[in-house]
């Protein structure tokens, strides 16, 4: 059938078959009749091309230029989301996790990658579906629900938890390798009365008054966390000391490691407990009356202790255990300058107390409490000593007890001695680890402070709580460990940024910049002469360079 020239072709199509069919059609009048002729099919197109080709066929094409009949909306954060959880697949966490893609492992990494990119509660995740492509990106396409998107998949994370970090430590640790460990705490507001964890302790934050958990923190050598463990509030730091080296042996099977924490935690107590484990070296460093009681046994002098030179003894009651003696000069000052002033508050606030115990009479237990004041405040008694004596009081002479009080200045000269020293005590052997190593080992621990620092205030803002339950409470630390997993990634990555970047007012780069860059990208419906699509944001060079280096493609 031939068509006459006045005839023209369009584009009619079906959208009833499993996949949108463009047919290519003439129709025209025939013997009174509407006769239609099909001239082609258009196959494998997406239902947005095909209606973008039926509006070339009735010439509503919008000029190239012109903004004329383009309307968007449905805007959505894409770029962050995106980036973070294709990184996830790279590093294996997502397989760490699970090995099968549940529904609940891709939930888990949303709160994960959640936490990164928008701090907060996980009922505020939720609700910013209507802003993030992220829960659509792990498969949730209406809204999704706090229940059973966050809080189920939260109690299958924390079952996981054991199997998760021995994966993590096995991809992170070898045998005879570093191992660093801290110790922080975290503080609640509200009532948690019957809890286990939630409990009162010494606040690290300086916040009293509030109950707390206490959170331990383990790192390879290079600051990259591998587990995590939530004790209860009012567990002290050395406590935990020799469970942890237990399970690193037991259940991780790290058969030799070097045991890397903070002063305290590796005490007398602790390093006799473990010294004569095999495969287990220790490195911490000593407390203050530690060293003060080497200096009063002769074991060493406080001339030995050098800035530019590390000085190397040994405790003839520890014989295989190094001791490395170093100072900071900055340390020093700022040492000096403190206790100065601490002196000058004690002695004003003492000087107090003395003049009201001339001027009127008191008990010597209030004297006592009022003393015991001070010396808790500025932690200066160690330099104090106090006698109080009975003597007229006042203006009638009465009988009463007078402070008088004065200070040990032999004490304070031996502590300016040491201001700034330090000492490093490690029983690995010189031959697989030298004094400068060993030192800089130590050193390493900063690593874990960087991490705490992230997760409590920085990046990752695991406070405040909104969890009741204790097994949610741990479930919601563990994701905060592993979003500073996924971050600690990135900052490997994105390393160059701040290698190459300017200082003080001329700085460009932290790591909340580049995320608050990757969630400009952003994710849109758009129509155009009745044809709707997804159109993504493209990449600025500077965004391009970021994703460039993470090595993920949006």
């Amino acid at each position: 059938m031939s068509i006459a020239k006045n005839y023209p072709i369009h584009l009619e199509i079906q959208t009833h078959r499993k996949n949108p069919v463009g047919i290519l059609r003439s129709s025209f009048r025939q013997a009174g009749k509407m006769v239609h002729q099909t001239h082609g099919r258009l196959v494998g197109l997406h239902l947005s091309h095909l209606k973008m080709i039926q509006a070339a066929f009735r010439n509503q094409v919008v000029p190239i230029g012109s903004a004329d009949g383009l309307r968007t909306y449905k805007s959505k954060e894409y770029g962050a989301s995106a980036a973070l959880l294709q990184l996830t697949e790279q590093i294996g966490l997502e397989r760490i996790l699970y090995s099968r893609k549940l529904p609940w492992v891709r939930c888990a990494l949303a709160m994960i990658v959640g936490r990164l990119v928008y701090a907060g509660s996980k009922l505020s995740l939720v609700n910013r579906w209507e802003d993030t492509a992220l829960w659509e990106l792990v498969g949730i396409k209406d809204r999704p629900q706090v229940e059973q998107h966050c809080y189920e998949p939260m109690d299958e994370l924390i079952r996981r938890q054991p199997a998760i970090q021995r994966h993590l430590v096995k991809k992170h640790l070898g045998d005879g390798d570093l191992v660093l460990y801290d110790i922080t705490s975290s503080y609640f507001e509200g009532e948690y009365n019957g809890s286990e964890i939630v409990n009162w302790g010494y606040n690290r934050d300086k916040k009293a008054g509030r109950k707390q958990i206490v959170i331990g923190l383990l790192c390879n050598r290079q600051g990259c966390p591998v587990a995590v463990e939530v004790f209860s509030g009012n567990t002290k730091d050395e406590t935990t000391v020799i469970d942890k080296i237990n399970q690193l042996r037991k259940n991780y099977g790290l058969q030799r490691l070097i045991f890397v924490g903070d002063r305290g935690m590796v005490t007398k107590a602790n390093y006799d407990k473990v010294k004569d484990i095999k495969g287990l070296n220790t490195i911490s460093a000593l407390t203050h009356p530690e060293i003060l009681d080497l200096i009063n046994r002769k074991n060493i002098q406080p001339e030995l202790f050098d800035e530019k030179q590390i000085i190397e003894v040994s405790d003839p009651r520890y014989p295989n255990r190094r001791l490395c003696l170093c100072r900071n000069n900055a340390t020093a000052k700022r040492e000096g300058a403190t206790r100065k002033a601490l002196l000058a508050n004690t002695t004003e606030y003492l000087n107090r107390i003395a003049l009201t115990t001339t001027q009127q009479v008191t008990s010597q237990k209030t004297i006592g409490i009022r003393i015991g004041r001070v010396f808790k405040q500025y932690r200066m008694g160690k330099f104090v000593k106090t006698e109080i004596v009975e003597a007229d009081v006042g203006k009638r002479k009465k009988k009463g007890k007078v402070l008088k009080w004065w200070y040990d200045y032999d004490k304070i000269e031996t502590e300016k001695l040491i201001d700034g020293c330090y000492i490093i005590a490690s029983d690995v052997p010189a031959g697989d680890m030298d004094k400068d190593d060993t030192v800089q080992a130590y050193k390493s621990l900063a690593m874990v402070e960087k991490a705490f620092r992230n997760i409590k205030t920085v990046s990752l803002e695991i406070r405040p709580f909104y969890h009741k339950t204790e097994q949610r409470i741990k479930a919601h630390v563990f994701i905060c460990m592993l979003a500073y997993y996924l971050q600690w990634h990135i900052s490997q990555r994105i390393n160059a940024l701040f290698v190459n970047d300017q200082t003080h007012e001329d700085r460009r780069w932290t790591f909340e910049g580049v995320i608050d860059r990757l969630k400009s990208i952003r994710r849109k419906k758009a129509q155009l002469n009745g044809a709707e699509f997804d159109h993504t944001d493209i990449p600025d060079d500077e965004q391009n360079m970021i994703l460039e280096l993470l090595q993920v493609k949006l």
